[in-house]
């Protein structure tokens, strides 16, 4: 059954191991979504959706019940943490979406690889 969701779900699958996203990173290449529409998402995920691979901008959980969970699996998957307790996202920063993705989204490669080029700035 489709949901209003499963274009985000469809983008978080492209996320792979030992790499994270924001929900603003997701958000930037779903047209009218906004990250807060991509965290209500991350609540009623289906199972195979690896909702602990996106994480707040500034790379710490978000505050939830499973904030604790979501850092073991990442540990698990191999991703570093800075003192301070965000992910190191000049090491785990999520490269952009397949061709894949793009095409089966009617998407413009340069558009998608523009907005995956504005990531890095902080």
């Amino acid at each position: 059954m489709a949901t209003d969701y499963d274009p985000i779900y469809a983008l978080i699958r492209e996320v792979p191991k030992g790499e994270v996203a924001s929900y603003g990173m997701i958000a930037s290449l779903i047209p009218g979504a906004g990250p807060r529409q991509v965290a209500r998402a991350m609540r009623t995920a289906p199972d195979d959706i690896k909702w602990y691979r996106i994480i707040t901008s500034s790379g710490a959980m978000a505050d939830h019940s499973g904030a604790e969970e979501q850092r073991r699996r990442l540990k698990r998957e191999g991703v570093a943490f800075r003192k301070s307790g965000a992910v190191d996202w000049s090491k785990h920063r999520w490269r952009g979406p397949s061709q894949h993705w793009i095409e089966a989204n009617g998407r413009d490669f340069e558009d998608v690889m523009e907005t995956v080029a504005g990531w890095g700035r902080r």
